[in-house]
């Protein structure tokens, strides 16, 4: 065994996402598309955390465990519920909850978008209107304005390439169109959405700015499996790790790899043990997307997002991690910049289409009673984050 010490100054944290936690966000595009007829949602997300409430309770107990960071989001639909009007109500709610992290020593790491758009935005058009960046930078300009002068740091989007790809080509996340063409258009848009935000954030907050890209580690299997792995990327990275060069950070959210083959994307392969969400069980991936969007970016500081995985054994958990920060540090050890390792996620949550069942956290919820317990591997990992070291 020997000792991993990482630098000083390193943030560790643990995440959520509003409509995963909060329950109740009734006016965005994922609601409807829960409750709509023939999506593959297994569940709506109801109260799911109540974490709208619990907010406090939620974010003293990650500091206890020895957290120093915590990244949520914010939900657009609450803050703007109808085009143009705004809730103060929500804007002083969301103030209130990185006052809470303040209070307790920990960074607030706000994204604006995490995959939820209000009901309005989606009836224009969603990602694939020629005025949703517009839209979107006036929101941006209204939550750094209420927040800039008390947040930590900012991410514009969460995995904006998942919201274009399963969305506007598989299919699988509203609008569930299936259109390559349009796909390119999303993509565009929230490049054009984020150039915007930025200088908007800059000017209300002096807090540094920057995306997150969900990230795959790509293993080709076959001679044309490299040249596939490729195209692939081409579309669904690069887009994004180009558009966060000159940023202060750019958010890596990786959890497996992907073995690709000359006709594409093949299934995982035989004996390699599965995660409850289907795919490999591969710590070793957060590495590879690691070194590679440093390359692609041009070198801007890396901060792992999300990083984590789903499973009915705790002790996997541990392991899975303990071998993904064995990467980090080899990162480090190669002039890599790294912030800090962000977990995925605080609490057992709502996980998209695939309801309750994923369970990630680090604590788990009763989902009768909303009572929270902590679990041995969200005590082993508030160790390591509060001895800012690792035995590996």
């Amino acid at each position: 065994m020997t000792m991993r010490v990482f630098p000083d100054g390193f943030r560790w944290g643990t995440a959520t996402a509003a409509h995963q936690v909060e329950g109740g966000n009734w006016n965005n595009d994922w609601w409807a598309w829960e409750h709509a007829p023939g999506t593959p949602c297994r569940e709506p997300s109801g109260d799911a955390c109540d974490h709208e409430f619990r907010y406090p309770d939620d974010i003293a107990m990650l500091a206890q465990l020895g957290f120093n960071s915590y990244r949520f989001s914010v939900e657009w639909s609450r803050i703007e519920p109808e085009p143009g009007e705004f809730s103060k109500k929500y804007l002083d709610h969301y103030r209130r909850m990185v006052e809470c992290c303040r209070e307790n020593g920990v960074d607030a790491v706000v994204t604006l978008h995490h995959f939820t758009s209000p009901r309005w935005f989606a009836d224009l058009g969603g990602w694939v209107n020629p005025d949703a960046a517009a839209l979107f930078a006036r929101f941006t300009e209204r939550v750094a304005r209420h927040l800039g002068d008390v947040v930590t740091r900012w991410c514009t989007f969460n995995e904006p390439n998942m919201v274009a790809t399963l969305g506007y080509l598989a299919g699988v996340f509203p609008p569930g169109l299936r259109d390559r063409g349009l796909r390119r258009k999303a993509n565009d848009v929230f490049v054009d959405a984020h150039h915007l935000a930025v200088p908007i954030i800059k000017g209300l907050s002096s807090a540094p700015v920057g995306l997150t890209v969900a990230m795959q580690q790509m293993w080709p299997v076959d001679d044309g499996g490299a040249q596939r792995a490729a195209h692939i990327l081409e579309g669904l990275e690069d887009p994004f790790l180009e558009a966060a060069r000159g940023d202060d950070f750019v958010g890596v959210q990786t959890y497996s790899r992907e073995r690709v083959g000359a006709d594409g994307v093949l299934g995982p392969e035989e004996g390699v043990e599965r995660t409850i969400m289907g795919y490999e069980f591969w710590p070793e991936a957060l590495e590879a997307t690691m070194r590679r969007a440093w390359d692609v970016t041009g070198h801007v500081p890396i901060l792992v997002t999300e990083n984590g995985t789903a499973m009915d054994d705790d002790s996997r958990r541990v392991e899975y991690v303990r071998r993904a920060l064995a990467g980090v540090g080899r990162c480090i050890d190669d002039g890599i910049e790294v912030l800090g390792y962000t977990y995925w996620s605080l609490l057992d949550n709502f996980e998209w289409a695939l309801g309750y069942e994923p369970m990630f956290g680090l604590v788990a919820v009763d989902r009768a009673t909303q009572e929270r317990t902590i679990k041995p591997s969200g005590r082993w990992l508030g160790a390591v984050a509060r001895a800012n070291s690792i035995e590996l």
